[in-house]
């Protein structure tokens, strides 16, 4: 069927391509693990039939995240950061009109870890969640062992780079995600054109490296709408279950199968599954929880303040830091933050992501020395209950606690926030793990380097 593809401009300029089909309420937004090109998708009978079947539960969205299909392509220079990627998806909500939707990623990597964390930073525009076959984390660690290995990553690494593009590989995907058609030659040319039309191999490692330097493990505890986590019994998908059970209230169905693709095996199953969550939702079931988001917090305060402000005598330490705190709240707005309090010397202000936080924060003290003050910043990233434009809870705390460890000038950030900006180009130096006062266990901590 012929379907229009429209562009969605971004906050960055980016273009994203986007597809509606159906009609609403409710909407949904569908999003393909890792590489996709909307428009190939219909060559495929079995993602169309998926497609029109959801579309007939509302109006259904789709689209080509950055660095892929029809969508504007990465830049080798700046890799997109979780945040700039959640941009897409909103830009694409407003681009249609669409108030909150129902997020729906499909299979391993980039989808359904993107949909989680947009249901975690913008609760108030997430209906309710769906999750095939997800994880929480791209790389291997004892606590984690779903992931791929070291060796593991880097054999793929050189397969896709000797063969994107080919049946040869396509096979291989086949067999690994969607076995029960193993033997479908149309299913792997198909796979062979949509690797192809979806993005370059570099495009694909690209994405990969940053999937697997993402951890969004602590944000998954963030997420308080409706959620719905699927997976099939014989794929022996023991990530799927505990992304389940690090979401509060989620609920969690095993299938009958192998096949980690949505494409292969009983997939009418899946949308039967998918139809009768969506339709269960309530209205206002969004809404009850739109205090509680995740969010990145920064804290700032003047090293040496009361030295300072004998030296420089009341007057004129008052026009200080009237100077200090208007360049905070200009970095602060440019970097689409929001000012949340000042008391004495200090400042705190609130990011929808760690990335712009982190660019904030390292410009500031740059910005703050020119005034002849020093700073010490800290960041963290977690969930956050907020009233009247107020922010509290122990996330709050954990950011006041990490910028208390900075020396002057220095910028330090939780491991949270450094598990969250994969592919930003940041560079992080150890400061080791710490107890932080009234905030319970040991918090790894790093400081953002030039």
């Amino acid at each position: 069927m012929a379907v229009e593809t429209r562009y969605a401009r971004t906050s960055d300029g980016t273009y994203v391509a986007y597809q509606v089909i159906g009609e609403g309420p409710p909407d949904i937004v569908l999003v393909r693990g890792w590489i996709s090109n909307i428009e190939h998708e219909w060559a495929e009978p079995t993602l169309a039939r998926i497609d029109r079947r959801l579309a007939a539960t509302g109006r259904l969205i789709r689209l080509d995240r950055r660095g892929m299909g029809l969508s504007d392509r990465l830049s080798p220079q700046q890799l997109p950061t979780i945040e700039s990627r959640l941009d897409d998806f909103v830009a694409v909500l407003d681009a249609v009109g669409a108030r909150r939707a129902v997020m729906i990623g499909l299979g391993h990597a980039g989808g359904t870890t993107l949909c989680a964390m947009f249901a975690a930073v913008h609760p108030a525009r997430t209906a309710g969640l769906v999750l095939f076959h997800p994880s929480a984390r791209g790389a291997w660690a004892p606590d984690y062992p779903w992931a791929q290995t070291d060796e593991q990553f880097e054999r793929y690494v050189e397969l896709v780079r000797g063969s994107w593009g080919t049946p040869e590989l396509a096979a291989q995907w086949v067999r690994g995600g969607a076995p029960s058609r193993a033997d479908d030659q149309a299913l792997i040319q198909w796979f062979a054109e949509d690797q192809r039309l979806g993005g370059s191999a570099e495009d694909a490692l690209a994405l990969s490296r940053i999937d697997r330097e993402t951890d969004i493990r602590d944000a998954l505890r963030s997420i308080h709408v409706p959620t719905l986590v699927i997976a099939r019994s014989d794929a022996h998908e023991d990530g799927s279950r505990y992304v389940a059970d690090c979401i509060p209230g989620a609920r969690y169905t095993e299938l009958a199968g192998q096949d980690t693709m949505a494409l292969a095996g009983d997939t009418d199953a899946v949308l039967r599954e998918i139809s009768t969550f969506v339709d269960g939702i309530p209205e206002a079931a969004a809404a009850e929880d739109d205090d509680r988001l995740l969010a990145t917090v920064l804290f700032a305060d003047i090293v040496d303040s009361t030295a300072r402000a004998v030296e420089l005598g009341d007057r004129r330490w008052a026009a200080l830091l009237d100077a200090e705190r208007d360049c905070l709240r200009g970095l602060v707005a440019r970097f689409r933050g929001r000012e949340i309090d000042t008391a004495g010397d200090g400042y705190f202000a609130a990011f929808d992501g760690p990335g712009r936080a982190i660019r904030c924060a390292t410009t500031a003290v740059d910005a703050v020395r020119e005034l002849g003050l020093e700073i010490r910043i800290g960041l963290h990233t977690g969930e956050c209950e907020e009233r009247a434009g107020r922010l509290r809870g122990v996330a709050v705390h954990t950011g006041a606690r990490v910028a208390a460890l900075a020396g002057s000038s220095e910028v330090l950030v939780s491991g949270t926030v450094k598990d969250l900006v994969a592919g930003s180009g940041f560079r992080f130096g150890d400061r080791g793990r710490h107890r932080l006062k009234g905030v319970p266990g040991e918090w790894p901590i790093y400081a953002v380097e030039p």
